[in-house]
């Protein structure tokens, strides 16, 4: 018996039990940290413990560190994926359970003393821009560094193979799980980051945004190195900065400077909108 063979006999043991099959339909919408599961399950955190250790043993969840927490959420790569997700697509969305704990999660992560920005009329150019930009190409596996409270990742997930977000802040991560899981992109993780060194492999993303951050960075050319690592050989860049009190002039040139050190190509900048621009856009590759 093959390896894949007693893989997959081990998933369907582990989805034998209804417990579990409630963790890992949650776990398929959105990533959950232990403490969620309990208050949504109803149950101790030994015993959701150890369920959620049988479900990663079994290939079907995967855990991570995000600061103090721990988070599971249902895999999504390794050689048996395809054969994972056939096996999950059999689970009904339609189920009234799971349809309730979806909804328990969502009353827990609801925060009413945080609320987003609204969105302004330069801010909605610049989506459009960024939409027109997946035209032209797919984003395949898609990573936002300096996603903040998701927004660009709620706007491009759904057009993607699979989006993640980095950002310093716990706060910004945990609005923007919250904002992802009303969203529905149950395709999209985040984690905790430093921008110039990023928990990631070399050439793992085909899309790579760089998120008003470099105009902060200690270093903005070794950020951008950074993203170069991890942009697999036919990808892109797009770097995005708020204009503010900068001069345009200056950034464009900044951008060229930091795209050269990197070896990347750079497109034109585009300035949006045309007239007294917000936001600086430009794709390298």
């Amino acid at each position: 018996m093959n390896s894949l063979t007693h893989k997959l006999l081990l998933q369907f043991k582990a989805l034998a039990d209804p417990f579990r099959t409630r963790l890992v339909a949650l776990c398929g919408v959105a990533e959950c940290s232990v403490s969620e599961l309990t208050k949504v399950m109803g149950q101790s955190q030994p015993r959701i413990s150890q369920h959620v250790k049988q479900l990663c043993a079994a290939g079907l969840l995967e855990r991570f560190k995000d600061g103090h927490f721990v988070y599971y959420r249902v895999r999504s790569a390794g050689e048996d994926q395809t054969t994972r997700r056939r096996l999950l697509a059999l689970l009904p969305d339609a189920e009234p359970q799971f349809q309730k704990d979806i909804r328990k999660l969502r009353e827990i992560r609801a925060d009413r003393d945080v609320v987003a920005a609204p969105v302004s009329g330069s801010d909605r150019l610049l989506h459009k821009a960024l939409v027109e930009l997946t035209v032209t190409r797919p984003l395949g596996d898609l990573l936002d560094i300096g996603c903040g409270q998701g927004r660009i990742l709620k706007l491009l997930a759904s057009r993607a193979h699979r989006a993640v977000g980095v950002d310093i802040d716990s706060d910004a991560r945990r609005l923007a799980r919250a904002e992802l899981l009303l969203a529905g992109t149950a395709n999209t993780t985040l984690r905790q980051g430093d921008m110039d060194s990023l928990p990631f492999d070399d050439n793992e993303f085909d899309t790579i945004i760089l998120d008003d951050v470099l105009g902060s960075a200690k270093d903005p050319a070794t950020a951008l190195q950074e993203a170069r690592r991890l942009l697999s050989d036919d990808g892109r860049v797009w770097l995005l900065a708020s204009v503010a009190d900068s001069d345009i002039s200056d950034l464009r040139s900044l951008f060229a400077i930091w795209a050269a050190a990197a070896d990347l190509r750079l497109a034109p900048p585009r300035a949006i909108p045309a007239k007294n621009p917000d936001w600086l856009l430009a794709v390298a590759a």
